[in-house]
């Protein structure tokens, strides 16, 4: 396949990080292109990794839009660029969220039927599969029809990236009766409804809160708002947890043994909670894979990322949403 291309210069530990998780994803066997300044060899290890060279960075404080139609020569309007011109299958950037989500609509464009882009996040569930959400930022305001858009392309998403067959698709409310939650929920209840008929969509209803990590459904809809806000409680949320447990275990002498007979059995939990297991989301609906990953993305997070683009290139994702989006054509 061809490579996927990593922003060397995305996220708070650029380049090194960054680079070392790259390597370490062509040592396993994937193809990768890094985008970064010319001078990237000389600052850091890159294994003898193709280059493809960009004068510039965008940075975290930038503006996502200003800053990509300004830095013309960015490593994040580079690696896009070389998705759309066939140079690299796929781009990776644990960058400018919101510029990394620009470059890929502006350069790679969407996918023809396709309203608008979304974040598609994966949520774990301990003990269970976990869980797509999506809007997870790109569209603070929705339409009813894009809301069906987001459920058919989270289907194709959570079909291919844990292998599920028929994935139930749930829309976030304020409660599970059909009736409940604003005029923007009530239509697309309704029109969820009318696409679910035909079978292309297996709609369960409505979905609370509480839903969003149990195994009610494989898919949550909502908009980029509250998909966001959701998102960043929920990370909150898990950080005070594991930081009160290991508070408890470290306030007294006599919990270590206790402790040190539980890990074993927390370590797989506290796995499955961390981000960085799944690498990024992904931005859905742009004629192209694009993976964002965490701004704090350590080398495994972008190793795990870089798998996650090949998975979907290998299965075909953007094909298959083209074709969930216009079955009739």
């Amino acid at each position: 396949m061809l490579p996927v291309a990593v922003d060397a210069m995305g996220g708070d530990h650029a380049p090194d990080a960054i680079v070392d998780g790259a390597r370490q994803a062509a040592e396993s066997g994937t193809p990768v292109v890094l985008v970064g300044p010319a001078d990237l060899p000389d600052r850091v290890d890159t294994g003898g990794l193709p280059l493809i060279e960009a004068s510039e960075v965008i940075g975290m404080d930038d503006d996502p839009a200003a800053a990509v139609r300004r830095k013309k020569d960015s490593t994040l309007v580079r690696a896009a660029e070389a998705v759309r011109d066939g140079a690299a299958s796929a781009m990776v950037s644990a960058g400018n969220t919101g510029a990394t989500m620009a470059s890929a609509l502006l350069r790679m464009g969407r996918i023809r039927g396709v309203g608008r882009p979304a974040i598609a996040t994966i949520i774990p569930v301990p003990g269970g599969r976990p869980t797509v959400l999506l809007d997870a930022g790109a569209n603070a305001e929705v339409q009813a029809d894009w809301l069906v858009q987001f459920a058919q392309m989270g289907a194709v998403f959570a079909r291919h990236r844990f292998g599920l067959p028929e994935p139930s698709v749930g829309l976030l409310s304020i409660g599970e009766e059909p009736g409940k939650g604003d005029s923007l929920r009530k239509e697309a209840f309704g029109l969820l409804t009318e696409v679910a008929a035909d079978g292309s969509l297996n709609f369960i209803g409505n979905v609370e809160g509480r839903d969003v990590m149990a195994d009610t459904c494989d898919v949550v809809v909502t908009d980029g708002f509250t998909g966001n806000v959701v998102l960043k409680t929920l990370e909150g949320g898990m950080k005070t947890v594991v930081a009160a447990l290991l508070g408890a275990f470290g306030a007294d002498p006599a919990n270590a043994p206790h402790a040190e007979a539980l890990m074993p059995s927390l370590l797989p939990i506290y796995s499955s909670l961390d981000p960085e297991t799944y690498g990024g989301a992904m931005l859905l609906g742009t004629d192209g894979v694009c993976i964002i990953s965490h701004g704090s993305s350590s080398a495994r997070a972008i190793t795990n990322a870089v798998a996650v683009a090949r998975e979907m290139v290998e299965a075909d994702v953007v094909g298959e949403i083209g074709r969930a989006i216009r079955p009739s054509d």
